[in-house]
């Protein structure tokens, strides 16, 4: 099923050339093209078509077990797809030219529990070709762990090992992060300083695509996916989805759109 319309959808940006010469489209980071997943004999992505522009932060939104972590899967490359095809960067998901181009963040903290927040920084800083022990520290300190560099990852709290793990993504410098709802146990003035190093991740170039089904969250974000029992229903910027359904904020957009969907008035 394709999603219902709210206003015409981003395929691809462009790029304004000077003296009055023509835009040229610029490729979008991520495109994804009518992809299946089935898990045993259970559908969780049913065809579902998008693309997501560079140099943006766009939310991935949906209940849980709505399909958004099968599809971050998907786009970094470690899920086995039935049809439908993925490309990032330009080239198939998966392909190893996209292993120092993407950083991708799991709701499970993916460290090592008897390293350091440092340590487990700069081990990942010496995997990427460039990179050293600064950078390793530099991406710590953004995170909001500079105090805690010191202290093994077994003995942080939860939110702390998820910000340890999305310091050892930022240490590449990827040109591409997915987290999987990287603000789940943060406080909120640690969650308000995350937004805003996506934020300027994304005015660097970073392509950014969290999801979350936390809805207050959608509005930091210049595009929003909204999925659904594994299928598209909405995929336009925040403005336009409140628009599009003459709703006052975007949890009441979403549950217009389920309704609609459902054929509930």
């Amino acid at each position: 099923m394709k999603p219902l319309p709210i206003s015409s959808r981003l395929i691809s940006t462009s790029v304004e050339l000077p003296s009055g010469k023509s835009e040229v489209p610029v490729e979008p980071a991520i495109e994804v093209r009518d992809l299946i997943v089935e898990r045993g004999k259970r559908r969780v992505l049913h065809g579902l078509s998008c693309s997501i522009p560079r140099g943006s932060v766009t939310g991935l939104l949906g209940p849980s077990g709505s399909g958004k972590t099968t599809l971050m899967r998907a786009i970094v490359g470690v899920q086995v797809v039935k049809a439908g095809t993925v490309t990032v960067l330009g080239v198939p998901a998966g392909s190893a030219l996209l292993r120092t181009k993407i950083g991708y963040v799991t709701q499970a903290p993916s460290v090592y529990a008897d390293l350091t927040v440092r340590e487990n920084a700069r081990y990942f800083a010496s995997l990427y070709k460039g990179f050293t022990a600064a950078d390793a520290d530099a991406a710590v300190t953004d995170v909001g762990l500079g105090d805690a560099a010191g202290q093994l990852v077994g003995d942080l709290s939860g939110g702390q090992r998820a910000r340890a793990s999305l310091a050892c993504a930022l240490v590449g410098r990827p040109e591409v992060l997915v987290l999987d709802e990287p603000t789940v146990g943060q406080d909120p003035v640690l969650r308000d300083d995350l937004w805003r190093r996506f934020r300027a991740m994304a005015a660097a170039g970073t392509t950014v695509l969290v999801s979350s089904h936390v809805m207050d969250e959608a509005g930091r974000c210049d595009r929003l996916l909204l999925i659904r029992d594994g299928e598209l229903i909405a995929d336009d910027t925040p403005e336009a989805v409140r628009a599009g359904t003459g709703t006052p904020d975007l949890e009441a957009a979403f549950l217009h759109l389920i309704r609609a969907k459902q054929g509930i008035s």
